[in-house]
């Protein structure tokens, strides 16, 4: 059998998504609670995320969203990584949050123009802990990615993941980097 290689590596980025997902979902977490949800973008809409980007440059007055929705174009896929109920708290009562208790900080929770807030400074973590540990997965395969906040920003409004805060990370395997246009 003869495939192309451009649908072996389709298959082999799906391939490296599942393992990201792995790696995320066994990353530690605060307290052994486990907030962290995940999802791939491709094919209609990975170009219906990129077109949102697109809008929301104008929307919010933010050109970086069409610089990293050209990324997202780019890209064979987008691996979405959140944090699921950013309202739940590890009850550790730090204060990181800028609350004095856990409880105070919950009472505070509102919609934020981006994302609702304030986080829990450990469920915080433990989501930047799942990007690491994601993002390795692409490092050691030699998938090429970025850790990209405004693409998280337009995959949350459009319910692609369900998470307080999400993060995408677009996935290409090419000769060459197709993510360091920075021009804008």
């Amino acid at each position: 059998m003869v495939m192309e290689t451009s649908k072996l590596e389709d298959e082999g980025l799906k391939v490296v998504a599942e393992l990201m997902a792995i790696a995320a979902k066994t990353a530690p977490k605060g307290f052994g609670v486990d907030c962290i949800e995940t999802a791939l973008v491709y094919g209609d809409e990975k170009e219906e995320l990129a077109k949102y980007m697109d809008q929301l440059a104008d929307e919010l007055r933010d050109p970086l969203y069409k610089r990293d929705a050209n990324s997202v174009r780019a890209a064979s896929a987008v691996f979405l990584i959140g944090l699921k109920d950013g309202g739940e708290v590890a009850k550790a009562n730090c204060g990181a949050c800028g609350f004095p208790s856990c409880e105070d900080m919950l009472k505070s929770r509102r919609a934020g123009l981006l994302f609702p807030g304030p986080t829990c400074i450990v469920r915080a973590l433990d989501l930047g802990v799942a990007i690491g540990s994601a993002v390795k997965i692409c490092s050691i395969l030699n998938v090429d990615n970025r850790v990209m906040f405004r693409v998280g920003v337009a995959a949350r409004r459009l319910g692609y993941l369900k998470s307080d805060i999400v993060i995408g990370i677009p996935l290409a395997v090419k000769s060459k980097s197709p993510f360091f246009d920075r021009k804008t």
